[in-house]
């Protein structure tokens, strides 16, 4: 992924792993099991009713919280209609701003 730009720990933003030039022809993400985000503690995954969502190969997904200051662990990871399974990750910083 490019650099991801620092969040403030009020915001509630949502993030987006773009796959679609890894997916081969025809390959999709599939549903079950469905994507998998996993956040360090501090951060808060999907707050407020949010969900993650798959739609043309990327997956989007919210965060929230977090303490100024600190930088924190994101990942993504899928399995594939051809089963495959890989794993993206991120650096997120929280910044007040």
């Amino acid at each position: 992924m490019s650099t991801i730009p620092a969040k403030d720990p009020d915001a509630t933003l949502d993030y987006q792993v773009d796959w679609s030039a890894w997916l081969a022809d025809g390959e999709t993400i599939t549903a079950d099991p469905a994507p998998e985000i996993t956040v360090d503690d501090g951060l808060t995954l999907n707050p407020g009713g949010k969900s993650t969502s798959e739609a043309g190969g990327n997956v989007t997904f919210w965060l929230g919280g977090g303490t100024a200051g600190r930088t924190y662990n994101v990942a993504c990871k899928i399995t594939t209609s051809q089963g495959r399974v890989d794993q993206r990750s991120f650096r997120l910083p929280i910044n007040q701003r």
